[in-house]
């Protein structure tokens, strides 16, 4: 295990011996490193959090810190994060609240740039890229494969479904479906992303399905009920997987989408 002389760890963590810890780096009680992770200088790790293998934290960052939500009383609850994940600099991350299930959660091979916030109670998948400054409220849920663009703050409650993308400064106050671009202050669809989507390998069958469930939700003046019946309908037709991600990102929401 290499440990840095200047760091502190708490006696009641567990960090694998592979893992690195560099000097100033604050690791508390409660608090269990995977294999090869590297804890870049002055880093504030505090439990119960629970960080699987291959993760690196840059400086400044603290991941596990209480929440400041007022309704927080000191409660024992949970950060766990996945494996392979970058936080860079100054990255910020609560643990959850008894208010909600108690666990903030983070998958695998996010990129997590600097300055960026996760707050209590958050849901994020895997493959995700949050640009610098960009910011989750509380309870926020995120698909896999999204991009958050700098400064993208979203609202508290709100779920980003997958491959969904965000302009520069964009404010998210409604859901935003899978596979959907948005942009402005306040957020505005602009289109589907067709770019993140063929480069993550979806194939161009699917996205020309995609586009027409876009164009019968975004572009024809249907309600709601609408255009989520003719969506099913063309999913009937092409039994797409993707199609069905779109129709339940749609179904799922709670707050409304933004449209």
């Amino acid at each position: 295990m290499n440990i840095h002389e200047t760091a502190i760890i708490h006696p009641d963590s567990i960090i694998d011996e592979s893992s690195y810890v560099g000097p100033f780096c604050i690791i508390g009680k409660g608090v269990t490193i995977g294999a090869g992770c590297k804890i870049h200088s002055n880093v504030v790790i505090k439990g119960p959090t629970f960080i699987e293998e291959g993760n690196s934290i840059y400086q400044f960052s603290s991941i596990g810190e209480d929440t400041p939500d007022k309704k927080f009383k000191g409660e024992e609850t949970k950060l766990i994060i996945g494996k392979n994940n970058i936080f860079r600099e100054g990255v910020t991350v609560h643990r959850g609240t008894i208010q909600d299930n108690g666990i903030t959660q983070i998958g695998s091979n996010n990129l997590i740039m600097a300055y960026a916030h996760i707050a209590h109670d958050c849901m994020v998948g895997d493959n995700n890229i949050f640009a610098n400054n960009s910011g989750l409220a509380g309870h926020v849920k995120v698909g896999n494969n999204v991009t958050l663009g700098g400064y993208t703050l979203i609202h508290q409650f709100c779920n980003i479904g997958d491959y969904a993308f965000t302009g520069m400064s964009t404010m998210i106050t409604m859901d935003l479906p899978a596979y959907v671009k948005a942009a402005s202050h306040p957020a505005r669809v602009v289109g589907l992303n067709t770019v993140g989507l063929s480069r993550n390998g979806v194939s161009e069958e699917s996205i020309s399905n995609l586009k027409k469930a876009y164009k019968l939700l975004y572009r024809k003046s249907l309600k709601l009920d609408e255009a989520i019946s003719k969506i099913e309908e063309l999913n009937k037709k092409y039994s797409d997987k993707h199609l069905l991600n779109f129709i339940d990102s749609v179904k799922v929401s709670s707050r409304g989408i933004t449209r």
